[in-house]
C-alpha cells in the first residue's frame, strides 16, 4: 500500500472505554455489526477470521430512494496485535467474498481494487486513544465522513 497522505483518510478519537472493550468492538464480528457504517445503515452480515490471512466479509445495508441497496465488503487480516495493532484489507465485493473490479463497484477508472485499514489502539488513563487510517482512498473522499459517522456510533454504544 501508498503511504501518500493525500490517499489516506487518518481519524483520531479517544473513546471512554478501556483499550480491551474497543478493541472487542474492531474484531467481534457482532460487535462490530453493532456500529460500523454511516447513519442510517445496518450490517445483517459480519464475519471474521481474526487470524492472519484470516478473512472477513460485512455486507452494509443502506435506504435509497430507489430501495434498499447493499455494499459487500470482503477483506484479509494482515497484522493482529491483540489489543493495540489491527491491519485488515479491504475490497469491494459480492455476497460470496469475490472482490469486483472498480468497474464492477460502480467505482470510477482509477479507484484502487484494495484498500488498507490501520487501526491503533493506546491506553490513556483507562481511555482509550484510537488512530485509524484507511489507506487507499482520499482523505477528502465520502469514506472520511461514512468513518466518522461510524465513530460517532461507535462512542454511542460504548457509552451505553
Amino acid at each position: 500500500m501508498s503511504d501518500d497522505t493525500t490517499q489516506a483518510v487518518e481519524i483520531e478519537r479517544t473513546f471512554d472505554a478501556p483499550v480491551d472493550v474497543v478493541w472487542r468492538m474492531w474484531t467481534d464480528p457482532d460487535a462490530f455489526a453493532q456500529w460500523y457504517g454511516p447513519a442510517g445503515a445496518s450490517i445483517p452480515v459480519s464475519t471474521m477470521d481474526l487470524r492472519v490471512g484470516g478473512g472477513r466479509l460485512v455486507c452494509m445495508e443502506m435506504s435509497t430512494p430507489d430501495g434498499t441497496m447493499q455494499m459487500w465488503f470482503a477483506g484479509e487480516f494482515v497484522e493482529i496485535e491483540a489489543p493495540h495493532h489491527l491491519v485488515y484489507t479491504e475490497s469491494m465485493a459480492d455476497a460470496d467474498g469475490r472482490i469486483l473490479s472498480a468497474a464492477e463497484a460502480g467505482m470510477p477508472d482509477g479507484h484502487p481494487t484494495t484498500t488498507e485499514v490501520h487501526v491503533d489502539l493506546a491506553d490513556v488513563d483507562g481511555r482509550t486513544h484510537m488512530v485509524m487510517r484507511h489507506v487507499g482512498i482520499p482523505a477528502d473522499s465520502p469514506g472520511a465522513q461514512g468513518w466518522n459517522m461510524a465513530f460517532d456510533s461507535l462512542e454511542k454504544r460504548l457509552a451505553a
